[in-house]
């Protein structure tokens, strides 16, 4: 895979540095006590597996950057993110590193479950280097971020996971690290939470502090990131500009998608859904769609019966699921053919304004009384471009002005 690398900025010192980093794992398949002793002592590899999680890694990270380290599940971003911390050794390579570094790399990582919360905090900070002189002066100021109250000195293994995550990344950002690194532990707080830990991440972020995040969440990746790394199989496959790695995950993810899907006989074989651009002189990066554009949904199907009294419905979904736009031809006032055969049928959403992400398009054919006869969930996708003047899930160009 290509390594497509950005320049790193010269005039920022380097605090992080990987060369050719790989790592090992072995995974045994005799996994009880008893398949254990039986395999004792047998030559040969037929009871272990190597799995190489991370392969020949180059990695150059300056002061100041805010990294994202997105992939799909078993890509390596978390075993990227230990061996950048240290918790892991690499197999092969080298890394170096400068400065204090705080990590929420797991639920719970480095809290003991029969200690309070308050000696866990004590525990957490000198182990980040803090001496207890400069704990006892930012204890109040944790337990504050923290908002679990008299659970403080409560054990740690009766606290919920919300719990664990608030005193977790409370004493990670009090010990003022140099290198932060957080590891999808922020989905677990409420919303309220994660509004706090993100604006913290931004004062970080003003502060020139160094943050490498690995997360699903893509709107944060293109929201916070000045730097994408996307892993694949252990590899980098980009390395640069967050929208750029951003949508290349989404192709991926959409390419493994249809890998999966196994072809069915019948009706779903006489349905293709297409999209085009309406303007392709103006197309978006990569071939997206740009705001503006017409947005053209080509449907076809076959019936032996003609499709009298019946309806095509059409719903655009985001990558959450949830839909943002449908209508059908009952809501146009159009009727469908009513003779046996070959049916094409086109519906154009004129001005398309959708939000930057990929959406995908379910069709449905649907009966006189509102019954579905038959559904074809996210028949195709496509792609909407970014816009550097705003973000969401709707695209309306902004402008801003000082009024008296």
């Amino acid at each position: 895979m290509a390594n497509n690398s950005i320049q790193a900025d010269v005039s920022a010192p380097e605090v992080v540095r990987l060369t050719d980093v790989s790592k090992r794992f072995v995974v045994r398949k005799d996994n009880s006590l008893k398949e254990r002793l039986v395999t004792l002592g047998r030559v040969g590899r037929r009871n272990r597996e190597e799995f190489w999680a991370l392969k020949n890694i180059d990695l150059s990270i300056s002061a100041g950057t805010t990294i994202g380290l997105i992939g799909h599940n078993g890509s390596g971003k978390s075993t990227l993110l230990k061996v950048i911390g240290g918790i892991l050794d690499p197999t092969t390579g080298s890394v170096e590193n400068r400065g204090r570094i705080a990590a929420l790399l797991e639920l719970g990582a480095g809290f003991h479950p029969d200690l309070t919360g308050r000696e866990n905090v004590y525990l957490n900070a000198s182990i980040l280097g803090l001496s207890q002189a400069e704990t006892d002066e930012r204890f109040a100021d944790i337990l504050a971020f923290s908002g679990i109250g008299d659970f403080i000195d409560s054990q740690v293994k009766f606290y919920s996971s919300g719990m664990y995550v608030r005193l977790a990344f409370a004493v990670a950002v009090h010990t003022e690290p140099d290198i932060l690194l957080v590891d999808e532990v922020l989905s677990v707080g409420d919303e309220a939470f994660q509004r706090k830990c993100l604006d913290k991440i931004r004062e970080f972020q003003e502060e020139g502090c160094t943050i490498i995040l690995v997360t699903h969440s893509l709107g944060q990746v293109t929201e916070l990131c000045d730097r994408a790394v996307l892993l694949n199989r252990g590899e980098i496959v980009i390395d640069g500009d967050p929208r750029e790695a951003v949508a290349l995950f989404r192709d991926i993810l959409e390419d493994r998608r249809l890998a999966e899907i196994r072809p069915t006989d019948g009706e779903h074989a006489a349905v293709a859904v297409t999209t085009l651009s309406a303007r392709p002189a103006h197309p978006g990066a990569n071939g997206e769609l740009s705001p503006g554009d017409d947005l053209y949904i080509d449907v076809t199907a076959t019936s032996d019966t003609g499709l009298s009294g019946c309806s095509i419905g059409i719903q655009i979904d985001n990558v959450q699921g949830t839909g943002v736009w449908g209508t059908s031809s009952k809501r146009l006032g159009s009727d469908l053919p009513t003779t046996p055969g070959l049916a094409s049928m086109r519906f154009v959403l004129h001005d398309s304004q959708f939000g930057a992400g990929k959406y995908f398009i379910n069709v449905s054919i649907i009966d006189a009384s509102g019954v579905h006869l038959h559904d074809w969930t996210q028949a195709a996708s496509f792609d909407v471009a970014d816009i550097a003047e705003a973000y969401g899930v709707v695209n309306t160009l902004p402008t801003f002005e000082i009024t008296p």
